[in-house]
């Protein structure tokens, strides 16, 4: 049994199978070509193909773009697409031609806005965890800090799509395991490169954040992304294994490579205050998957909203919007990159039901949620063309810079 069938429950009745059939039937396909045909795909290079078709959803028409990805396909892998901090935010065409990449979706909810705390500077940093070309970049924000529609029972900020270095796609789990060093002994590590940090905890900061402030890691509850900032909070800066700084409020600017800053927040903070510069500090961290052995080569979050085969109990099956999703065949080998059109005639969306249901009936034994609404976009460089460009119609008429996505790349 694996660690997913644990988590949601491997032994669901005939009766509860048919059920969710029954209430995802509403959501059909029907593509471009003649009655009866399937649409056809578009070859973008070996081992990628693209497509697009309406569904008629309970909401009404939607149009949905698809990627097709082959791992199978020696040519053919995926990225992270990111703008080279955690915390910064560009198009998804504009990444995708930065790195290379055919074609690529953007990826995990983000710190979009900070309008509950004046003055108090958004980071754009993402929920989940984030792994790029093997460099683990970022852990996960506790579930109350999150960004986007409501999870799915059993599901957390913790939940990750990736490809592993055996090129296999997985739904999996990563959490931290950190720890700082100091001479009175080791102190838990709460965070990683995140926007928000578990209330009494310490988290650390590296080259990869960025510039942006990290006052926003300070503010809010482990149950409420809307509570005050802390007014306990302690700063402490580590070069080449000594503490070299410290100041009472989180500060912003790059971190030098070789560079860890430690926030605190509370009992982290009071923690923290203990140091003097010069004494000795280590800092420890890594990424640690719930159901693979096999390290990842690339993460990023989301939800997920089929697995096995069978929608997550549960799914919110009243509210349509555009959305944007990933869905995993053959083991992992083969993958669907979906997403909706967001212009006017087309912006009725799917449910997150709906969405696991189209998702299977593309071919996807699992199937991962993504951002969706204003930041749903498809991007990839069509035959015959240089660039890449939007192939959907993102909901506010042009791409918004997200922090994050899924990039295909292509050896052809």
């Amino acid at each position: 049994m694996t660690h997913r069938q644990r988590r949601f429950g491997a032994g669901r009745s005939v009766l509860t199978f048919l059920a969710a059939l029954g209430t995802l039937a509403g959501a059909a396909l029907v593509g471009a070509a003649p009655a009866g045909a399937a649409p056809e795909w578009t070859q973008l290079a070996s081992g990628v193909g693209y497509r697009q078709f309406d569904i008629y959803a309970a909401a009404g028409v939607t149009r949905a773009h698809v990627l097709r990805v082959d791992l199978r396909d020696p040519r053919v892998r995926l990225e992270l697409l990111y703008p080279g901090a955690v915390a910064a935010r560009a198009p998804v065409s504009r990444l995708a031609t930065a790195q290379g990449a055919l074609a690529g979706v953007n990826g995990d909810f983000f710190n979009i806005t900070e309008t509950q705390h004046p003055g108090v500077e958004a980071t754009g940093a993402t929920v989940g965890p984030a792994i790029a070309e093997g460099r683990e970049l970022k852990a996960a924000v506790p579930n109350g800090q999150r960004f986007g529609p409501a999870l799915p029972p059993g599901t957390g900020t913790e939940d990750v799509f990736g490809v592993g270095t055996d090129r296999r796609a997985r739904l999996d789990d990563l959490a931290l395991d950190g720890s700082v060093g100091t001479p009175d002994g080791q102190l838990p590590l709460g965070g990683l490169n995140q926007y928000a940090l578990p209330v009494g905890s310490v988290g650390a900061y590296t080259s990869d954040w960025g510039s942006v402030s990290r006052v926003r890691a300070t503010c809010g509850t482990d149950t409420d992304r809307a509570a005050p900032c802390s007014t306990d909070t302690y700063e402490v800066t580590v070069r080449a294994g000594q503490v070299v700084s410290a100041a009472d409020t989180p500060g912003s600017g790059p971190i030098a490579d070789g560079t860890t800053v430690l926030v605190g927040r509370e009992a982290g903070a009071q923690q923290l205050r203990k140091l003097s510069v010069g004494e000795a500090v280590t800092v420890r961290h890594r990424l640690v998957a719930a159901s693979s052995w096999v390290p990842y080569r690339f993460a990023l979050g989301g939800y997920p909203v089929l697995t096995d085969g069978l929608p997550l109990p549960g799914l919110d099956d009243t509210t349509s919007a555009v959305r944007t999703a990933v869905g995993l065949a053959d083991g992992g080998r083969r993958l669907y990159l979906l997403a909706l059109d967001g212009a006017p005639a087309y912006r009725t969306g799917l449910t997150i039901a709906e969405v696991a249901d189209t998702m299977r009936t593309l071919g996807s034994a699992d199937a991962f949620s993504l951002d969706g609404g204003g930041s749903t976009t498809m991007a990839a460089r069509m035959p015959g063309t240089t660039a890449v460009t939007a192939l959907n119609h993102p909901s506010g008429g042009a791409e918004r810079p997200v922090p994050n996505g899924i990039g295909v790349f292509s050896g052809s």
